[in-house]
């Protein structure tokens, strides 16, 4: 009699054992699921256009930062070398590209001003624009930018082949700078002459 007490009060705390084991498994399990749901839902954004949830995904900084690298680098280029002959336009699109570069921009601004060069833009009614060819960037964030510079005056048409090269540094990302970078050591490498047209007078 006393056996069969004895073997009763062991089964009974062997499923007792057994079943807050397997409890606990269960709570871990479920936790563990639950966690990871929520990390992936957290990854989802609704964004309303016209009062319509569109559903939009979150992805880590890091993920298309080359991608960046190479925008920015073509957004400077673009701002900096795109000169019509109108002084306002011109002032707006510099002050724009000093957000992206670090002093070694704006001492080559500087120095070109003194050389009269946007004056002669704007006195010889030139439109200055630059087709992006390629941006290198490795894995230092050291860049290389080639361009091909379009110069159109009244009288020709002059293209010529423009490289670059600097470092990209991360900065906080604001208005003015969307990317988060600044560009240092800017300068240019190669500067010529690679076609020259005069256009027909008639």
């Amino acid at each position: 009699m006393i056996n069969n007490i004895e073997k009763k009060i062991k089964l009974a705390f062997a499923v007792s054992v057994g079943s807050f084991i397997t409890s606990v498994v269960l709570v871990a399990v479920v936790c563990f699921f639950a966690y990871s749901l929520v990390n992936e839902q957290r990854k989802n954004i609704y964004v309303l256009d016209h009062n319509v949830p569109v559903l939009v995904s979150q992805s880590a900084q890091g993920t298309n930062r080359m991608v960046e690298y190479k925008s920015h680098v073509n957004m400077f280029h673009l701002l900096f070398f795109t000169l019509p002959p109108d002084d306002a336009y011109i002032k707006a699109n510099l002050s724009k590209a000093m957000y992206l570069v670090d002093d070694t921009g704006l001492a080559q601004y500087n120095n070109l001003k003194e050389k009269g060069y946007y004056n002669s833009i704007l006195a010889s009614s030139a439109v200055l624009t630059i087709k992006t060819d390629s941006v290198q960037v490795d894995e230092n964030r050291h860049f290389r930018y080639y361009g091909r510079q379009r110069i159109e005056r009244s009288t020709s048409i002059a293209t010529r082949l423009l490289v670059t090269e600097g470092d990209l540094q991360d900065v906080p990302r604001t208005e003015n700078n969307p990317h988060g970078l600044i560009i240092k050591n800017w300068k240019t490498v190669v500067n010529k002459d690679l076609d020259y047209v005069e256009k027909k007078s008639f």
